[in-house]
């Protein structure tokens, strides 16, 4: 899944793709470079971000999905129920849902739905997330998602452990840790894992060793490293600025793990 933000505040390329000209031209590029989904979003949902009101979103992101949508799968990405219908008229088939709530209007229009878990909103989520057992209660969310969208309907349903929504370093990395235990639970579900790490704070922090994360720019080798451990564990799909390094790791990954490569003299 290749991220295209077409917003002036995300956290990593906020403004480099608000105009609508230059956002469908990334999506084009990274369909070409090897995403299967590219995930349209207006509003972001970075911690500290404002809500961004209903029109503006949808000038944002309808014409750039009208756009790709003749060309590649497209999924938008957000929480407003009016948006995600008008998405869907437009050419989207996947709903990309930070929120946990819009499995009824994924029902309704016949769509996909990935249903993250987030503790809190992005106005207050980092600001002093708790947990007795990150793992087992993110699991016990989704889970519980998966069985409402099930039971209305939905019949592609992916689940995302919400790294970095609500979470502290270590819930990251625990949730990382066990992502092959929540990969098995949610495939006996009938349901898929999605993950998101690229270029998040958390990855900035554990590779900096100090006080002080790297910036955004300089966090390419803990995304690749972290997306390649998702799908290692299980993950179906990986949420990605860079789609050309996760295309690369998926080839390698997935057919290796597959048997659809030999290699002669490696031990499989």
């Amino acid at each position: 899944m290749g991220v295209l933000n077409v917003t002036p505040d995300s956290f990593f390329d906020g403004g480099r793709y608000a105009s609508r000209g230059v956002a469908i031209e990334r999506g084009l590029e990274m369909a070409a470079e090897g995403a299967d989904v590219i995930d349209v979003g207006g509003e972001s949902s970075r911690p500290g971000a404002t809500p961004v009101p209903e029109e503006e979103e949808m000038r944002r992101v309808i014409p750039v999905i009208e756009a790709l949508a003749a060309e590649a799968a497209v999924s938008v990405d957000t929480v407003k129920p009016a948006v995600a219908r008008a998405a869907v008229r437009a050419g989207a088939t996947l709903i990309n849902d930070v929120s946990g709530a819009l499995w009824p209007v994924a029902a309704e229009c016949g769509v996909g739905w990935v249903a993250m878990h987030r503790q809190g909103t992005p106005a207050d989520m980092q600001v002093d997330p708790r947990y007795d057992d990150v793992v087992v209660e993110v699991a016990e969310f989704l889970m519980g998602l998966v069985e409402r969208a099930a039971d209305a309907g939905v019949r592609d349903v992916w689940v995302d452990p919400g790294i970095g929504f609500g979470k502290t370093v270590a819930h990251n990395l625990s949730l990382l840790a066990h992502l092959d235990e929540l990969a098995e639970t949610a495939r006996g579900r009938g349901a898929r894992v999605l993950v998101g790490t690229s270029n998040k704070w958390f990855l900035g922090k554990v590779a900096s060793g100090a006080d002080e994360p790297l910036p955004a720019s300089q966090r390419a080798e803990g995304t690749l490293a972290s997306s390649t451990w998702a799908m290692v564990q299980g993950a179906e799909m990986v949420r990605v600025h860079d789609v050309v390094a996760a295309a690369q790791a998926a080839r390698l990954v997935g057919p290796v793990d597959a048997g659809g490569i030999e290699l002669e003299g490696v031990a499989r």
